[in-house]
């Protein structure tokens, strides 16, 4: 399996729903927070990266955008996986424990 790693943390969710769908269609946040049905504070929380955009509330967001669920979940799952890599690096396991390949 090839991987790659990212040099630069992925784009949050957050950003992506205010550049490419609020802004553009002059949507507040306010208007827009109660279309999902979440507080104002929560939703601008999200915008700006301060967190996380559950799935519930993915799922909301696509259905009210009629975009997918999947869209949002994974550009989630996307930033989710690039900081727990990075804080990984930084951790020291006390043993570890690999697969021998047999021959």
């Amino acid at each position: 399996m090839t991987t790659f790693k990212l040099k630069r943390r992925p784009t949050p969710p957050g950003a992506m729903l205010r550049e490419m769908y609020l802004k553009p269609r002059g949507i507040s946040v306010t208007s827009f927070a109660a279309a999902l049905g979440c507080s104002r504070k929560h939703l601008s929380d999200i915008i700006n990266d301060r967190a996380r955009l559950d799935p519930a509330l993915a799922a909301r967001v696509a259905n009210v955008l009629g975009t997918s669920t999947a869209l949002w979940v994974g550009l989630q799952a996307g930033v989710d996986a690039f900081d727990a890599e990075r804080v990984a690096r930084r951790w020291k396991p006390p043993a570890t424990f690999r697969v021998v390949a047999a021959e």
